[in-house]
C-alpha cells in the first residue's frame, strides 16, 4: 500500500484519480478546503482520508500524513470566465502550488505530478500545427500563463529535492460528472430530452479523451516513473489519438442521442481567444506509459454518459 496525496480530489479529474488509486489498494489523502461544499464528490472508501486545508496551508498537513510516496496536484482556482484572466488570482495559484511542492518534499514524496493544460500552448499556426511538448509555448490568457509559469518554477525545485516531476497537459477530458457547462455535458444532458444547444460554428479541430482513459494514463505514467532516477521535469500531453473537426464529434453525440434535440451552430459567443484548434501529439505519453492505449472510443464514452444521465434523470423524477 502506497500513500498518495491528491489536491483537487473533489474535482472531476481528481476524484476519478483518487478512485483509481483506491482500486489499486493504495491509501489516498485528499487535501480539501475546510467547509468545502463538494465533499460529497470524494470517493467513499475506508482508505480515503480527508485532510483539511488550502494549497497555501499545505505544510500544515505534513504532521498529519507523516509520509507519502507521491503528490498529485490537481487543485487550481479561478477557472471560470470571471477569474481566468485575473493576474492576482492566478498568481495565488502559483504560490499555493509551490507550497504543495514544498510539502511533498517534507513528506518524502518520490514523485510530484500536477495538472497542466492545453491552453499553455496558445495559438498554433491557425490550428494546422501539432502540439508537442518540446515546442515553445505562447499562452493567451492568464490561466495558461500561470500554469506554464508554475511548471518553469517547479522544475528546479523538484530537481533540488530529488523528486520526479511530471507536468500533465490535459486536453479535453470528458465524462459523467464534468462541469455541467462543458460542451459534451451540455449535449448529453439536453439532446436526449429534445433540447436546443447553442454552439460555435465548430469548424476547428478538437480532441476528446474519456475520463477513465485519462486517469488510467496518469496511473500508468506514475507506475513507470516512480522508481526511476530524478529527471529535470517533463511535460506530458494527456490526450486521445482521436483528433478531428469539432462538428464531427457534435454530430456523433446527436446520432447517439437518437437524433433528438436541435443543434444551433454559429450562435454561441466564443471567449476572447476565439475558436482555437488543438492537435496534440501523444507519442511521449505512450512511450512513458509503456505503450498505453485507450479503451474507450468517443462513441463508447458518450454512450456511457447518456446512460448515466438518463439514470440520473429517472432518479430525480
Amino acid at each position: 500500500m502506497e500513500n498518495i496525496v491528491i489536491t483537487g480530489a473533489t474535482g472531476f479529474l481528481g476524484s476519478h484519480l483518487a478512485q483509481w488509486f483506491l482500486e489499486q489498494g493504495d491509501r489516498v489523502y485528499a487535501l480539501v478546503r475546510p467547509g468545502s461544499a463538494k465533499l460529497q464528490y470524494l470517493p467513499e472508501h475506508r482508505n480515503l482520508i480527508p485532510v483539511y486545508g488550502t494549497m497555501e496551508e499545505a505544510a500544515d498537513c505534513v504532521e498529519e500524513i507523516g509520509h507519502a510516496d507521491a503528490w498529485f496536484h490537481f487543485a487550481w482556482g479561478g477557472v471560470n470566465r470571471e477569474e481566468i484572466d485575473s493576474p492576482e488570482v492566478q498568481a495565488g495559484n502559483i504560490r499555493g502550488s509551490l507550497a504543495c511542492v514544498e510539502a511533498a518534499h517534507r513528506l518524502g514524496c518520490r514523485v510530484f505530478m500536477d495538472a497542466g493544460s492545453r491552453v499553455e500552448y496558445g495559438v498554433i499556426e491557425d490550428g494546422r500545427g501539432v502540439m508537442t511538448e518540446e515546442m515553445e509555448c505562447s499562452p493567451v490568457n492568464e490561466y495558461g500563463k500561470a500554469k506554464l509559469e508554475f511548471f518553469r518554477q517547479a522544475v528546479p525545485v523538484c530537481e533540488k529535492y530529488g523528486m520526479n516531476f511530471c507536468h500533465l497537459r490535459f486536453f479535453s477530458v470528458y465524462g459523467y460528472g464534468d462541469h455541467p457547462w462543458s460542451i459534451i455535458s451540455t449535449l448529453v444532458r439536453e439532446l436526449p430530452r429534445g433540447g436546443r444547444v447553442s454552439l460555435s460554428a465548430c469548424r476547428h479541430e478538437w480532441n476528446f479523451m474519456y475520463i477513465d482513459d485519462a486517469v488510467e494514463a496518469v496511473g500508468r505514467l506514475y507506475e513507470q516513473v516512480k522508481d526511476k532516477p530524478c529527471k529535470n521535469g517533463v511535460a506530458v500531453n494527456i490526450a486521445s489519438r482521436d483528433t478531428r473537426v469539432l462538428k464531427s464529434f457534435v454530430e456523433e453525440v446527436f446520432e447517439l442521442a437518437g437524433k433528438r434535440g436541435t443543434l444551433e451552430f454559429g450562435t454561441f459567443v466564443q471567449a476572447k481567444e476565439g475558436a482555437l484548434s488543438i492537435r496534440p501529439d501523444v507519442s511521449r505519453m505512450e512511450a512513458m506509459t509503456g505503450g498505453f492505449k485507450e479503451r474507450y472510443t468517443f462513441g463508447r464514452g458518450i454512450t456511457e454518459m447518456i446512460k448515466r444521465e438518463m439514470e440520473h434523470q429517472d432518479e430525480e423524477n
